[in-house]
């Protein structure tokens, strides 16, 4: 059996010592590190719990005042919008007001239109422009102004409407995102810790390139604010214009309307006075044409009368030429009975130029008879055109003020 050989000692005592004291510092200083550790850890542990905890109060008290915020501005939007609204729909009633208003010009014109056209009808010397010409004419005339202004302002206020409308959709718009933004931000605020569904979301913490800054998000509500403000006292200024232009307009046809049917009553009263003086002309030519008719009746009986005589002195006158001899004598029976029938011509020659006469007379009183009739007729033609048909039309015409 072999004999074993021991092996020299590799370290000595005084190594083995100082490795055991070098192994219990490290124990004793791994151990200190590991103590300070654990309090830097507890350190740290209370103090980013209570930072998070700051954080997140001040997180939630930021969304508590951007929740205000929101409320604020949605109040004033919601506001907003119940005047723009309230206010389209006045302005909407006005333009029904202006609607009406034209259509109601309508009538007034067609008559004066008409009357115009019936008043062609008038003949000879009574196709006259006279006044009630020139106001129908004038009639017309400020009808189809205040038509033409009536529209004008009906499209200004179709415009006005339109852009109240387009007003009040901006607000509705930035409302409804108020609505949206203020639904997310309570629900985010309502979120804790311990709330189901939380997760992470992995490049969440930037700000989004399309986003605003609180300046801009502020300016934006404020001038959708303005432009409604801005719209909705258009509007009211329209409003009041429009009252205005309908009352002025009203008065105008109603003034011009009146102006037009005095002209009608005076001409129509004129009228009928000259009918009246013609018809007594025409009774008292008529009565001259019969005591004419008699007159040349005499006349003529006058003459005939003188047929006799006159047969006598010249039958007198031949058979005296048959006296005998000495006895044909120019005797002053001779001298008489020639001068008798000289005298009987010179008194038919006188009646028969006075017959002439008064022939020629009944002549022009007949032709003066039927002038008279054919303008007493053109008189009543007119009196018919004016009275009955002009003014029966007139009597519909009523001047509104909607």
């Amino acid at each position: 059996m072999a004999k074993l050989i021991a092996a020299p000692p590799r370290f000595s005592r005084q190594e083995w010592v100082l490795s055991n004291h070098s192994k219990y510092d490290n124990a004793e200083k791994q151990r200190a590190s590991a103590e300070r550790l654990k309090a830097e850890s507890d350190r740290l542990l209370d103090e980013t719990e209570k930072q998070t905890r700051k954080t997140q109060r001040d997180v939630q008290k930021k969304f508590e005042q951007r929740i205000d915020d929101i409320n604020f501005w949605k109040d004033e939007l919601d506001h907003k919008l119940d005047d723009i609204a309230k206010e389209n729909d006045t302005l909407i009633a006005y333009k029904t007001r202006l609607e009406n208003a034209l259509e109601a010009c309508r009538e007034p014109l067609a008559i004066a239109q008409q009357c115009l056209v019936n008043r062609e009808g008038r003949k000879a010397i009574d196709l006259v422009h006279d006044d009630v010409q020139k106001n129908l004419l004038k009639e017309v005339e400020t009808i189809q102004g205040v038509m033409a202004l009536l529209q004008k302002t009906l499209d200004q206020t179709i415009e006005q409407i339109r852009r109240n409308k387009s007003a009040k959709y901006y607000l509705e718009k930035d409302l409804k995102d108020k609505f949206s933004a203020k639904d997310i931000d309570e629900a985010c605020a309502e979120l804790k810790d311990q709330t189901p569904g939380i997760h992470y979301s992995e490049g969440s913490a930037k700000i989004e390139a399309n986003s605003v800054t609180p300046d801009n998000w502020q300016e934006f509500s404020n001038k959708n604010i303005e432009k409604a403000e801005r719209e909705k006292n258009a509007s009211i200024n329209l409003r009041s214009m429009i009252d205005a232009i309908i009352i002025q307009t009203a008065d105008d046809m109603q003034r011009q309307v009146d102006d037009t049917n005095l002209a009608f009553d005076k001409r129509i009263a004129e009228t009928k006075d000259t009918k009246a003086k013609l018809e007594d002309h025409l009774s008292k030519v008529q009565g001259e044409i019969l005591e004419m008719e008699k007159n040349i009746d005499k006349l003529q009986k006058g003459i005939d009368h003188k047929e006799g005589p006159m047969k006598l002195a010249q039958t007198r006158l031949t058979e005296r030429t048959y006296r005998p001899n000495v006895e044909l004598c120019r005797d002053p029976v001779q001298y008489r009975l020639i001068k008798e029938v000289g005298e009987i011509e010179t008194h038919i020659g006188r009646l028969s130029l006075t017959l002439a006469q008064a022939e020629d007379e009944l002549k022009g009183l007949i032709r003066n008879q039927l002038t008279l009739e054919e303008d007493i007729g053109i008189k009543t033609n007119t009196i018919d055109i004016d009275d009955v048909d002009c003014m029966g039309l007139r009597k519909s015409i009523k001047i509104k003020k909607f």
